[in-house]
């Protein structure tokens, strides 16, 4: 089944931009214009040079070697040789102390430069050395910030060196430039002392509380003002884009310093926006110095005042010890991988931050840059692999070793369209000129197989709609593919869909929203959409590795919960999907992001109940799913808590199952229509509570869930036709 309904939710954000071709690509347009009045004729001559750094040391002394010519180099791309057509060397330690510029000066500053204002010569940041210090507050606990900003601080005063040119960034409920690039040491202290005290969340990889040894707090939701706050890992990737994005235009080499209590990316993970920013930082020519603030750390098994209890057995067992250690793995191997990828290094489980000052500096006290024309015109999107040689053998050289070429979108026939999506789909390179987000549930159809729904939402902003007549109309191609752990094809989508709302309406503040499905096996795979609308051409996308369980051994075999603020009236017979009940489809929320006026829609499933008994109190076995009728005595409790802060504020009526009321699936199905109005405004964490009083097992799965104010009215938009 495939529908498309359009979901009332504000606050939309858009996270798409526009991704380049190259490495570090540098763009040069030129413009022939006429005067105005005698018509416009307009030629643009656009060139993606690619730029690679190279640092060349001596094999035995490792000191930079000097004086090399570009006919002394040599680069090959995919093992074919590129011509060099740009060559230049930095030399940043014979760098001459960079004179203050004042604004009654009339001259452009170096901040003037890095915000694309080419008044004066870019020659100002010849040999100098460009450091972005990068404080991630909102994964930094008070203890971590301190412990960075000393670090920064000793920096500043006693191994910041003339050549050196340093900014501030820091990112707490957004991204704010704290301090431009400067030499000027007193300007520095007084930005990083203004860190300090910061009152940080400090709890992006906190969660709620399990039996696995994870903390029970209600930290795993940092409050939000956008409705995609349960995808907020993107947040610190989006914010590297953004500065990487900045600085493309700058052809020296960049350094960011990224000071972070660890990256976590939990639950269904966008791996395009890891790549995406990966390759934004290739193309700016920054290099990643990633630290864990957090330094050497002590995991008591038991945990420690910073989160609350555990429950179970395992701070006893060994697990709460082995899940400490593995969510500490999980939280550096983001950080790990921008540090690498793009030419940098990590720095993790240690006290001393000194070295990755030194190591930034000893990086860049003199390098050559390459420039070339790629032979290979293909914007495919693959990845280029790069060699660089030099005709010495007493030395040893240090490169990036690729970049990804463009995929950009032109006009093209039909056809040629339809390739353009398959060569996307193929792309290691994302496509993110359109924000795509994506929602994977589960639901068991037999023994052996799951019913898999996938809802893709697309914020109304991101689709330019053309007027016709009181209709506003656009069209939006879908592709999409599940790949087996193997690599194998096991499902495809490929789909057209046509958009038409009432011309009146707020389109822009709206999120279309795509719903699909899959038949799967118990195992992992891995899913990959591109949604590409169809009037400029933009395209977005979204990948990630999903893991379907097997319920078989399980002590309570449950479904997926299904949270919604909306139903769609569906009557088709052959609409076969578990989210269609009683002749309403349930339109999942996937940003959890829900207003007061609003009712909350809860649906869950769960399969083959435990034992139960008869009249004359003996044990009774139910039998198989196939055989199962629906006057099979059974007992199910179950009921949903509201906490806020700890404390429940709201629980619903207790529901009792005796039967099962989906025989097709061996299944009690529950429903709960929860109305809002009786909530504050404010961030909750549902805990569903599901006891099989006959078989002796319970589950108590959570989730997070905001409530906001509701905004002035604002009618709901129907996407018509609806295509099946």
């Amino acid at each position: 089944m495939r529908r498309l309904v359009a979901a009332v939710m504000a606050g939309v954000v858009g996270l798409g931009g526009p991704v380049g071709a190259a490495q570090t690509a540098a763009p040069v347009s030129q413009d022939v214009q006429q005067a105005a009045g005698q018509g416009t004729y307009r030629l643009n001559l656009n060139a993606n040079i690619v730029l690679t750094n190279v640092v060349v040391r001596d094999k035995k002394t490792g000191a930079v070697v000097k004086g090399l010519k570009a006919s002394d180099f040599t680069i090959y791309e995919d093992k074919k040789p590129q011509k060099i057509i740009s060559f230049d060397y930095q030399n940043v330690d014979e760098a001459a102390v960079l004179a203050e510029k004042s604004t009654a000066s009339g001259k452009a500053t170096v901040a003037d430069l890095l915000e694309r204002n080419f008044a004066a010569s870019p020659k100002e940041l010849k040999d100098h050395r460009l450091i972005v210090i990068f404080f991630d507050l909102s994964s930094m606990q008070d203890e971590d910030i301190d412990r960075a900003v000393e670090a920064a601080e000793k920096y500043v005063k006693t191994q910041m060196q003339p050549a050196d040119l340093v900014a501030l960034v820091s990112m707490s409920t957004g991204l704010t430039m704290d301090q431009d690039f400067t030499s000027n040491k007193d300007a520095l202290l007084r930005g990083l002392g203004k860190y300090n005290g910061t009152d940080a969340t400090g709890f992006a990889n906190g969660g709620t509380g399990s039996t696995s040894g994870t903390a029970d707090d209600t930290s795993a939701f940092a409050a939000d003002d956008t409705e995609y706050n349960s995808l907020n890992t993107d947040r610190e990737l989006l914010a590297i884009r953004t500065i990487a994005k900045s600085l493309e235009r700058v052809d020296q080499r960049k350094s960011m310093l990224y000071f972070s209590g660890g990256l976590t990316r939990n639950g269904i993970e966008n791996q395009a926006s890891l790549r995406a920013a990966t390759n934004e930082a290739a193309k700016a020519n920054m290099a990643i110095y990633s630290v864990d603030s957090r330094g050497l750390q002590a995991l008591p098994p038991v945990g420690d005042a910073s989160t609350g209890s555990l429950r179970g057995n395992s701070a006893y067992s060994g697990g709460a010890a082995t899940a400490q250690i593995s969510s500490n793995a999980q939280s550096q191997e983001t950080l790990d991988t921008l540090s690498m990828d793009t030419g940098g290094k990590a720095f993790f489980d240690s006290n001393d931050f000194a070295p990755v000052f030194q190591q930034i500096q000893h990086d860049t006290e003199a390098y050559y840059i390459l420039g070339f024309r790629s032979t290979n015109q293909r914007q495919d999107g693959s990845y280029r692999h790069l060699t660089v040689k030099v005709n010495r053998d007493d030395v040893k050289i240090e490169y990036r070793p690729g970049y990804y070429a463009g995929a950009d979108f032109q006009h093209q026939k039909s056809e040629d369209r339809e390739e353009a999506l398959t060569e996307q789909m193929r792309s290691d390179l994302p496509a993110t000129d359109v924000a795509v987000y994506l929602q994977a549930l589960y639901f068991m159809s037999s023994k052996n197989l799951y019913f898999i729904p996938v809802n893709l939402i697309v914020p109304g902003s991101q689709i330019p709609f053309v007027k016709g007549g009181d209709r506003d109309k656009a069209t939006l191609d879908i592709v999409g593919q599940v790949k087996d752990a193997q690599g194998i094809s096991v499902g495809n989508v490929r789909q057209t869909v046509k958009l038409a709302v009432d011309a009146a309406a707020e389109v822009q503040r709206k999120n279309i929203q795509y719903s699909t499905g899959f038949t799967l096996a118990p195992g992992r795979y891995h899913l990959k959409f591109v949604v590409r609308e169809n009037q400029t051409g933009n395209m977005g996308s979204f990948e990630t590795d999903i893991q379907v369980p097997d319920l078989k051994k399980a002590p309570l075999k449950m479904s997926s919960v299904v949270v919604a603020s909306q139903r769609t009236p569906n009557t088709e017979k052959h609409a076969a999907s578990p989210l269609v009940r009683d002749g309403l489809e349930w339109v999942p929320n996937v940003a959890h992001v829900f207003r007061q006026n609003q009712h909350l829609y809860f649906l869950y499933e769960v399969y083959d109940p435990g034992k139960s008994k008869d009249v004359k109190g003996e044990a009774v076995t139910t039998p198989a799913s196939k055989d199962r009728s629906p006057g099979t005595p059974i007992k199910l409790l179950t009921s949903i808590q509201f906490m806020s802060n700890g404390t429940k504020v709201y629980e619903t009526p207790l529901v009792t199952a005796v039967a099962v009321n989906d025989p097709e699936h061996g299944a009690v199905v529950f429903q709960f229509d929860v109305p809002l109005a009786q909530l504050k405004p404010g961030t909750y964490i549902c805990q569903v509570n599901v006891i099989d009083d006959a078989g002796g097992s319970f589950m108590f799965p959570r989730l997070a869930l905001k409530v906001v104010v509701p905004e002035a009215v604002t009618p709901a938009v129907a996407a018509a036709p609806v295509t099946k």
